[in-house]
Formats: structure tokens, sequence, C-alpha cells
């Protein structure tokens, strides 16, 4: 059992370090000339503020801020699991941490499938654009927060 808590304890961490990244860095999408475009900047040799459509830019602040929203409710999970390891009877299970790491799951997947549907079909300035690493960590966080979220409301304390 101490094992299995060690496991989910450490596997949360990563997640929210994954988060932190995928949303600071700037490398969702990235061209073959080197140009890379992320949730807040455009990089080539030097980063600019990212420029897109008028019509687009209610979707680009709606993105950052699931995505801002699903590290805010990692860390909140992260912080009830270590306050319910300490103070939660034996035999109960990690309800309250479940819930709030599966609202940051649902966050993850309506930021990153935002930014999908609005930002990689069409980039005609990026010659032959591809998924960067950023957008690649976002979809693991994705899964691992569903079974991080699972596991806690399924686990019980012992």
């Amino acid at each position: 059992m101490l094992v299995l808590l060690a496991g989910i304890f450490v596997i949360h961490i990563a997640t929210v370090i994954m988060l932190f990244v995928s949303t600071i860095s700037n490398v969702w999408m990235v061209s073959s000339n080197g140009t890379s475009w992320g949730l807040w900047l455009q990089c080539n040799q030097n980063c600019s503020q990212l420029t897109v459509e008028t019509g687009d830019e209610g979707s680009l602040q709606a993105a950052q801020a699931f995505m801002i929203l699903s590290i805010i409710f990692s860390v909140i999970a992260l912080v009830m699991f270590i306050v319910q390891l300490f103070t939660l009877e034996k035999g109960k299970r990690f309800y309250i941490t479940g819930a709030i790491m599966l609202v940051c799951w649902l966050c993850i997947l309506i930021g990153v499938s935002i930014y999908t549907a609005q930002f990689t079909s069409e980039m005609p300035e990026l010659p032959s654009p591809h998924h960067g690493y950023c957008f690649i960590l976002a979809w693991i966080c994705f899964c691992f927060s569903f079974v991080i979220g699972i596991l806690y409301l399924v686990l019980r304390k012992k």
C-alpha cells in the first residue's frame, strides 16, 4: 500500500511539473524553419507576442485560462492528498482529491482541445508545421491526470 501511495504521489508531482512546462514553454507548434508557437509567444530568433486573427483571440485566451486552471487544480489536488493522507481515517477514500484531479483532467481536455481545433489546422505562415513537445506533454498530462483521479477515487487509506 505504501508503494502504491508513493507511486501515485510521484506521478502526481511529475504531472504538475509537466503541466508547468507545457503551459509556460512556447513549443506547441513547430515549423521546419525553426519558428515555434506556444500559448503566449511566437519565437524564431527572437520571441514576440503571439498574434492571432481577430476572431481567434477569445479561443486563445480560453485555452490559456484552462491550462492555467489545470495547473491550479493539480496543485490543489496534490495539497489535498497530503492533507488527507495525514487526517483521513483508516478505510476512507480520497474522494475530494480524486474529484479535484478529475476537474484538472477536464480543464486540460478543454484547453488542449480548443488549441487543437483553432490553431493547429491553419498556420499559413509556418512551412510544414507539426506539434511540438509542449503539445504532446499536455496530452500526456491529460492521460496521467485521468488515471490519477480514478486511482484517488478507488484508493482507500489503510
